[in-house]
């Protein structure tokens, strides 16, 4: 059930440390250049200035950059798509497979609502190594992510595996019994769709604590790996890139998100199959599935407050922003608070190809 960890690839970690930072100056800038469209409506253009804010740091950043996931096909939004190139691919620079979502939520920060991140996660990869992240060719797959305890309690045998096609109320019973409590003090996220109604009726029935959410998934589904949240498990139908970059963060959290295409209609699974086989729809992937080696760097910098980081703090001419940088290799976990002089801070655009004032 939980594949092999691969041997560590000493030359990808120090590739790693050379250029992690660089990933979170771009979340921190798109946080930066995205937070003025906060509740005004504008979830295009908000998604538009995270994207342009993350191409101008990575125009000047020597990495040959290919984005393998990308956001914004799926709503016809401005987006940085599969395919993109991220970085100046000067000769001998090092190779990266990118996924990200420059704003996790923009329904969220359209509103003026919480739950809304920048986000990122990369991978080292080696000539010839083949690519280190799956791209899922759904737009939405089923989804279950818990923490490093409950992952411990199945892969001892102390309980049983979770699975996505148990009825839920097991589950339940599974993750109170590996967490050491009563079912009524759990706390379960999941987005409010119509289509996670049947999670909505399990958590209610078994009177555990249900907390929904109106965007931005990733956030909500690291959540139970990290100590403080005071969130147990995520589940239900969301977005392909998100569950991938949710699988990055994992990696170093040792956590676990199990996840399946879920096509919307008969038609789309006709699309499916013809890109992928029967087996292959069926196929429920795990961490490691998803984000092969052991050089997945995570990182994102909120926008609005979150289970996993607070939001942008605008201070009179003051920003502060709260980003979280992981790397799988070493399992380390930052916490970074940034305090930014808006009279001197700059970011350089792609759009306007120079520095700009914020």
């Amino acid at each position: 059930m939980f594949p092999p960890e691969p041997i560590p690839n000493p030359i990808a970690q120090d590739v790693e440390r050379n250029i992690e930072f660089e990933f979170v100056r771009a979340t921190e800038n798109a946080a930066l250049n995205a937070i003025h469209w906060m509740g005004r409506g504008e979830k295009e253009l908000a998604d538009g200035a995270a994207c342009d804010a993350i191409y101008g740091v990575f125009d000047l950043v020597d990495i040959c950059g290919e984005v393998v996931i990308g956001e914004g096909i799926k709503d016809n939004a401005p987006g940085i798509f599969l395919g993109d190139k991220l970085g100046t691919w000067r000769e001998g620079s090092p190779h990266f497979d990118i996924a990200l979502d420059p704003v996790d939520g923009t329904s969220n920060i359209a509103k003026g609502l919480p739950n809304s991140i920048s986000v990122m996660s990369a991978a080292y990869v080696s000539d010839g190594s083949g690519h280190g992240m799956v791209n899922i060719p759904s737009f939405y797959v089923e989804k279950i992510a818990y923490g490093p305890q409950v992952a411990r309690e199945i892969l001892k045998g102390r309980v049983p595996p979770i699975t996505i096609d148990q009825p839920f109320e097991q589950t339940l019973v599974i993750a109170a019994t590996a967490l050491r409590k009563r079912i009524s003090e759990l706390v379960i996220v999941l987005l409010d769709r119509p289509r996670n109604q049947k999670y909505i009726d399990a958590i209610r029935k078994a009177g555990a604590s249900l907390r929904m959410i109106a965007d931005g998934d990733i956030a909500a589904a690291v959540a139970p790996s990290l100590p403080d949240s005071g969130v147990d498990l995520y589940v239900g139908i969301g977005g392909a890139p998100e569950g991938i970059l949710t699988a990055s963060a994992l990696k170093a959290l040792d956590g676990e998100i199990l996840l399946r295409m879920w096509p919307r209609d008969d038609a789309e699974r006709v699309e499916l199959l013809q890109v992928t086989t029967e087996k292959e729809l069926n196929r429920v992937y795990y961490t490691n599935d998803l984000v092969a080696g052991d050089s997945a760097i995570f990182c994102a910098t909120g926008i609005s407050d979150s289970a996993l980081l607070p939001g942008v703090k605008l201070v009179g001419r003051t920003a502060i922003t709260h980003s979280i940088l992981m790397r799988a290799r070493s399992k380390t976990v930052r916490y970074i608070r940034a305090v930014h002089n808006l009279e001197a801070k700059t970011i350089h655009l792609r759009g306007s190809a120079e520095d700009r004032p914020l």
